[in-house]
């Protein structure tokens, strides 16, 4: 059922989003099997069936089909976010969030894709660049929740530090091959961030 207001999706717009999913899903098949760097443009275009001027109308250079695997998550955190009720602290919350959507993650693919991303310094730059917009998702969910304005600095904190505590989380579980679940991860980061802060040293 689609949200009150949301119109219904076009076939125009259908096939755009088909279009899309299918260029990303064959240029991640196509880095995990022969490497980033070792990767064309044309060689995307080739296996996916289109021309590579058909690759340039949906992505401006091929780190950003990489990055198309990010590119939902700050939406899905706000989304998870605003399904919570603001009873409990906002860190709380945004773990509570992060949790529901890490259970979707299979590990072998998206720890090949972490690694992808720290392959190469352009690449490690954009990947900052994409947990500045989740921590961005986060806060702006956050202000939904507590919409007093005086609780607006201390949700942006909130907001960037649960954004380090998952960055650090992804790490821990690519280092380690996601032998452990992603939600154990998260849930040790958190717990470690609530214990330094109430360390009081």
């Amino acid at each position: 059922m689609s949200d009150l207001g949301e119109k219904p999706e076009g076939l125009r717009e259908r096939k755009r989003r088909e279009t899309r999913q299918r260029l990303a899903e064959t240029g991640l098949r196509l880095f995990l099997a022969q490497g980033y760097e070792q990767t064309t443009l044309d060689a995307i275009a080739e296996a996916a069936g289109v021309s590579r001027r058909t690759v340039f109308h949906y992505f401006d250079q091929k780190e950003d089909i990489l990055l198309a695997w990010q590119s939902g998550l700050g939406d899905a955190i706000r989304s998870a976010i605003l399904r919570e009720s603001p009873d409990r602290p906002p860190l709380e919350i945004v773990l509570a969030a992060l949790l529901q959507l890490a259970e979707q993650y299979q590990a072998e693919d998206h720890i090949r894709i972490e690694r992808l991303l720290a392959s190469t310094e352009r690449l490690g730059a954009s990947k900052l660049a994409k947990y500045a917009e989740q921590e961005q998702a986060v806060f702006e969910a956050l202000a939904v929740l507590w919409p007093a304005s005086e609780r607006r600095e201390r949700l942006r904190l909130v907001a960037m530090i649960s954004v380090g505590a998952l960055r650090v989380a992804f790490e821990r579980w690519a280092e380690r091959d996601g032998a452990e679940p992603l939600t154990d991860h998260l849930r040790r980061a958190f717990a470690e961030l609530k214990a330094e802060i109430e360390s009081g040293r």
